[in-house]
């Protein structure tokens, strides 16, 4: 882009990132077109296989291997250019956001040329490296790879030392390898876990078939959950979604950024509690979602990405709820997943928070006691405690441990600590009148997983809720949303 800003001023007052965004959507279109080619060649070789053998046949399923390898490698570039022309649109609208409380050409404000400028440098050479892709033929890599235990930072380093062409070949022919993978980039695990997501469906489909009873039932819900995850996925509206982690296993385990965490200036996890699966998804990403909303609407010269991280076995029910054992299970996986999104994030260091709600933050709080969580400030809502009795007690920069919870929120007497409880009842009995108010009608401090965080005596930074019941936090118009945007934005005060 020209560096005149009257010139700049002008094209980004014109400028549609809608029509960008039903670019980047026609580029998913041909990604869903080119699967369908490639799973009716799959189905056409297994068939040929079966009916045909010989030299001839051996050359002809040759053929049609190799014509499905080029769909599946036509179909990973298809979501590159995708992701590039979607988070064109995104910084595009940024900077008409900065426009829009500017003056006239004089007063644009610089960060906003700066940031066109930058956005248009970036699509133009991720897509020109698309286009290069398309004509080079992908190549079988050496020896070397990591283990699963590599740290996220090797894994990057390993990734990023390898030619192009190998990644190529890698993505469309061991995509199960790249997918679940902490410290390769965010849009190679996306396109990774998209080539993963017919064939998860199709091995549900036939797991169904054959069972009976409460197990047929699950898995149709994890069915349902996976149809709203694709069509999520396939969405032109709103942030797009990046898939870092899909498993379909018991009640199902998915990660969803919306927004490309590895070119954002703040990345928000956010870690759901109680009865959190497949099947209900959509409304915690939802509120992910509604926290990055709300941050680009306050800070529109930042990019910022939100994450929805279940990737644990979040408790069913009370019995399970009532133990820590699945929050411990979950915090090093939580660990390792902030390591990797540091290890991937290119350019400088972004601005990392980790939220938890209900059972969520005690998972957080677990990680936040262990060493090495890679998280600039931690928040905890609607909290039944976070295995600590004290801020001071996390491995959290000072100052940047938040708490909120609304005074209508049910798990304050539902997760009260044992003997806060027998104390309750015994002021309720013991004074006539007033004793059950005083007993039940304020927060408890000492909850099932300890010190109420926010009671200002944890030492959070405890920030106000509007009344709106355990799930109301994220509702427009609550404080606790702006805060939580805020937060995001470390611009909270």
């Amino acid at each position: 882009m020209t560096a005149d800003p009257g010139v700049v001023h002008a094209r980004l007052r014109a400028t549609d990132p809608g029509r960008w965004r039903a670019l980047a959507l026609s580029w998913r279109r041909w990604a869903e077109l080119a699967g369908r080619l490639a799973a009716e060649l799959t189905a056409r070789l297994v068939a040929l296989g079966r009916s045909w053998t010989g030299g001839a046949a051996t050359a002809a399923s040759r053929r049609l291997a190799g014509l499905r390898r080029r769909l599946v490698l036509f179909r990973s570039q298809c979501w590159r250019a995708d992701q590039a022309v979607s988070e064109f649109a995104a910084a595009v609208e940024r900077a008409r956001r900065l426009l829009a409380s500017a003056g006239p050409p004089a007063d644009v404000p610089a960060a906003a040329l700066d940031a066109a400028a930058r956005a248009d440098a970036s699509a133009a050479e991720r897509l020109g490296r698309v286009a290069e892709a398309l004509h080079a033929p992908a190549e079988p890599p050496g020896a070397g790879r990591p283990d699963c235990t590599a740290p996220p930072g090797e894994v990057g380093r390993w990734w990023a030392g390898l030619p192009p062409a190998q990644r190529q070949w890698l993505l469309a022919t061991e995509p199960g390898v790249i997918a679940g993978l902490d410290g390769v980039p965010a849009g190679e695990r996306d396109i990774a876990n998209r080539l993963l997501l017919d064939d998860r469906r199709a091995e549900i489909d036939r797991a169904i078939a054959d069972a009976r009873g409460p197990e047929r039932d699950r898995l149709r819900q994890v069915r349902d959950g996976l149809a709203a995850l694709s069509d999520r996925l396939a969405e032109g509206d709103g942030p797009r979604a990046y898939l870092l982690r899909l498993d379909p296993a018991g009640e199902g385990r998915v990660v969803v950024a919306l927004g490309d965490p590895d070119r954002a200036d703040n990345v928000l996890t956010h870690v759901p509690g109680m009865t959190a699966g497949l099947a209900s998804f959509g409304g915690e990403l939802s509120r992910a979602e509604r926290v990055a909303v709300r941050a680009a609407e306050l800070g529109p010269g930042a990019a910022s990405s939100a994450v929805l991280w279940l990737d644990y076995d979040a408790p069913d029910f009370v019995g399970e709820a009532a133990s820590a054992r699945q929050a411990e299970a979950a915090a090093p996986v939580l660990r390792r997943f902030q390591e990797g999104l540091r290890a991937g994030h290119e350019g400088p260091p972004a601005r990392q928070t980790v939220l938890g709600h209900s059972y969520g933050s005690l998972v957080v709080g677990r990680a936040a006691a262990g060493p090495g969580l890679d998280a600039d400030s931690v928040v905890f809502v609607g909290s039944p405690g976070v295995g600590a009795d004290s801020a001071r007690d996390l491995r959290v920069p000072s100052g940047e441990v938040w708490a909120t919870t609304a005074r209508d929120d049910v798990i304050q007497w539902a997760a009260v600590a044992p003997g806060g409880l027998g104390r309750d009842l015994a002021v309720a009995a013991a004074v006539p009148f007033a004793g059950p108010w005083l007993a039940f009608g304020h927060p408890e401090d000492d909850l099932w997983f300890g010190h109420n965080p926010s009671d200002p005596g944890f030492g959070a930074r405890v920030f106000p809720s509007r009344p709106e019941g355990h799930v109301g936090y994220w509702n427009p118009g609550n404080p606790a949303l702006d805060t939580m945007a805020a937060i995001t934005l470390g611009t909270a005060r």
